[in-house]
């Protein structure tokens, strides 16, 4: 039987998520849009993080078998939506720590698991993780036979792993101070002599993930690792995202997550979660999009006689809106709940996680220009929230591997596969 509707503890966490979104994060935008840039922004949202940690989020992105709270995976896609429905930019920070610990739940040792993951269960302090794949060049053709592949590298040395290389748009990835996150999963390709990858060889047999703290970052010589700069963003624009470099960063043994050849699975299937995440992501912007041209629409003429809502062209507008949101809330729920409980194989799973972040991400952006068309020039104005949902909302299909370049290329290859059977996650038993 298909049911839809929230179980009471699914009810409650929504709740609190409300409630903390009201009470700590709804004031955030105005206070950091005073300040000067991209770096000052970040930091000026530590407390609000402070208080993410203290109340449980943290600690709600990690399975109860590991010592957290979290539940059902549609839970998370219930969290994201409440959060990026009030303030975007300081909950991608909140939400880019689940995405750095994901490939040590999924891939981590019991050892690794106990040690590393400790300061997130804590409750305590201002813990980050991040994830940190992305590459100045590009990373959209990462596997393809022939290419550049991964320019960060890791030789081993003894009992050591030594990182060489460049890394960008890893969300949180340098810590409140520029001096590393506590965690950091860094993906590499294996090169003993920092050669460039051999244009004969399958990609995939090169890539490994190293973990690294900031203690080790700490014991490592001046300039080990560096942060360049801090990218300027349009939307976001209290998240950080660092161009950074590592030169001869050592690391134990005991951190390598995966081994060169196991590396690519870990984080493709760490990227099919966080589709279906930024499918949330996409619904809560559609939702404060929603409803901040409703109230518009409802009570404002336009210099006529009635709400403009009264009028047809706006009505078919909102209503479009409207369809847009509950439709991609649906399908990110499905996508959820099909990557934790099936049915169908992986691939049906993954394409169900791909198809929730693009729909989601491309109705986004539809949406709030669609709402900007409802409310008129008036939505130009910065007393209004559209054009700061706009520059939010754009970024969603462009990040976490982009609609054109990733997300879509993966449902391609996933129809083009022998034996592809299309309906899958819905009807296999």
């Amino acid at each position: 039987m298909i049911d839809f509707t929230l179980s009471p503890e699914q009810q409650q966490l929504r709740r609190a998520v409300q409630e903390f979104a009201q009470n700590v994060l709804a004031g955030a935008r105005a206070s950091y849009s005073q300040l000067p840039d991209q770096s000052s922004r970040f930091q000026s949202t530590l407390p609000i993080y402070r208080s993410a940690v203290q109340a449980g989020l943290i600690k709600g992105q990690i399975p109860a078998a590991l010592g957290g709270t979290g539940g059902p995976l549609v839970n998370a896609a219930i969290l994201t939506e409440e959060l990026y429905a009030v303030e975007p930019g300081a909950s991608l920070t909140i939400l880019g720590t689940g995405l750095g610990m994901t490939p040590l739940i999924l891939g981590g040792s019991e050892e690794q698991k106990a040690r590393l993951l400790a300061p997130f269960l804590s409750q305590e302090g201002e813990p980050l993780a991040a994830l940190v794949y992305s590459e100045p060049a590009g990373t959209a053709n990462w596997l393809e036979k022939g290419s550049k592949g991964l320019q960060t590298t890791a030789r081993k040395e003894g009992n050591e792993w030594v990182i060489n290389g460049e890394k960008l748009w890893t969300t949180s990835s340098a810590g409140w101070d520029g001096l590393g996150a506590d965690l950091q999963c860094i993906v590499c390709r294996h090169s003993q002599d920092g050669s460039a990858q051999d244009a004969s060889a399958d990609p995939r047999d090169a890539i490994l993930v190293l973990m690294v703290t900031r203690e080790e970052i700490a014991q490592n010589p001046p300039g080990a690792y560096k942060v360049l700069y801090e990218p300027e963003l349009a939307g976001h624009i209290a998240a950080s995202g660092p161009h950074t470099r590592f030169t001869d960063l050592r690391v134990p043994e005991a951190n390598l997550l995966a081994a060169p050849g196991a590396g690519a699975a870990l984080i493709e299937h760490t990227f099919a979660s966080s589709a279906a995440i930024v499918g949330a992501m996409s619904v809560g912007i559609m939702r404060a999009t929603f409803d901040a041209a409703m109230k518009f629409a409802r009570t404002d003429t336009r210099g006529g006689s009635v709400p403009v809502l009264a009028r047809q062209s706006v009505a078919d507008l909102m209503i479009d809106i409207k369809m847009r949101t509950e439709a991609s809330r649906l399908l990110t729920w499905k996508a959820m709940h099909c990557l934790q409980n099936g049915p169908g194989e992986y691939e049906a799973r993954l394409e169900m996680a791909c198809e929730a972040k693009v729909f989601g991400s491309d109705n986004a952006v539809k949406c709030v220009v669609d709402a900007m068309k409802a409310v008129g020039t008036a939505s130009y104005a910065k007393d209004q929230p559209f054009s700061q949902l706009l520059n939010d909302a754009i970024c969603l299909p462009l990040f976490d591997g982009g609609n054109v370049g990733v997300r879509r290329r993966q449902i391609q290859n996933i129809f083009l596969a022998q034996g592809y059977d299309p309906w899958a996650a819905t009807f296999s038993a």
